[in-house]
């Protein structure tokens, strides 16, 4: 059976304990449990980083590298892109990152989608939007229509989709893979519970959550890299983290691949 590529995005391990190690201390954990790909927070990093070392780091052991920022494309009451583009395609160039991925923000009629493709022509690293947790980016209609105008005007930007966030703005994650399916380039994997308290949290995937994965990414090109987004915990996280990879690495195969998932987390 066949393996697709599977990342992790580091804020999995929990942001003290990133923090605390850094994010390069994270890399031969990785490349053990058999990921692909290393997604970067910068939300985690100190400012102390040297992030050419970093990404070499990272490209001696064989890893994809992809930049995660807490960036927003289309400030509120601006149609240009958010100035702050430039330095963060910077930051992800020096990481080596071939991927920035970052959120849509207040896109209106008046935004200058076009304007995009001179900010991304001076760099060699792809530009993805992710469907986040707010009003502005975490619902259908405004990504629906991003991408519309990028697939009119053929720019080189594709979609993160994250599983999990669609709930915090009660959108039906179906409908968005239906609509939205053709233009995933990265999938970000999450279940998600509501607490006691009435908070959404991210939770490790259980057999169903896997299932309806599998269905999800029936809407989307076959073999489309998949992020670990949920918490990596354990005594031994090296074998916690193998087995959530295993899981991820199977979806989109079959149904057997999604027992075979299964069975794995169970024994975690």
């Amino acid at each position: 059976m066949n393996r697709f590529p599977v990342a992790i995005s580091l804020g999995a391990f929990g942001a003290d304990l990133v923090r605390q190690r850094g994010q390069a201390s994270f890399i031969p954990l990785l490349v053990e449990a058999g990921v692909t790909r290393i997604e970067l927070r910068e939300e985690l990093f100190s400012g102390r980083e040297d992030l050419q070392a970093l990404g070499e780091a990272i490209r001696a052991q064989g890893l994809e590298c992809l930049y995660s920022a807490p960036l927003e494309l289309w400030l509120e009451g601006q149609n240009q892109p958010n100035p702050q583009l430039d330095a963060t395609l910077q930051r992800a160039s020096a990481c080596g990152a071939a991927w920035l991925k970052v959120s849509l923000g207040h896109l209106t009629e008046d935004s200058d989608v076009a304007a995009l493709a001179d900010r991304l022509a001076r760099y060699d690293v792809h530009l993805l939007v992710e469907n986040d947790q707010t009003p502005q980016g975490g619902r259908i209609a405004p990504l629906a229509e991003f991408f519309a105008r990028v697939d009119a005007l053929q720019m080189p930007i594709g979609m993160t989709f994250d599983i999990g966030n669609w709930m915090w703005q009660e959108q039906s994650a179906f409908s968005a893979a239906r609509e939205l399916g053709r233009y995933v380039e990265y999938v970000h994997c999450k279940a998600v519970v509501r607490t006691a308290a009435g908070k959404l949290i991210a939770v490790p995937p259980k057999a169903a959550d896997l299932q309806q994965w599998e269905q999800l990414l029936k809407h989307m090109p076959s073999g489309l890299p998949r992020a670990v987004e949920y918490p990596l915990q354990g005594d031994d996280l090296l074998e916690v983290t193998r087995a959530q990879v295993d899981a991820l690495a199977h979806l989109g195969q079959s149904s057997i691949a999604v027992q075979s998932a299964s069975e794995t987390l169970s024994h975690v």
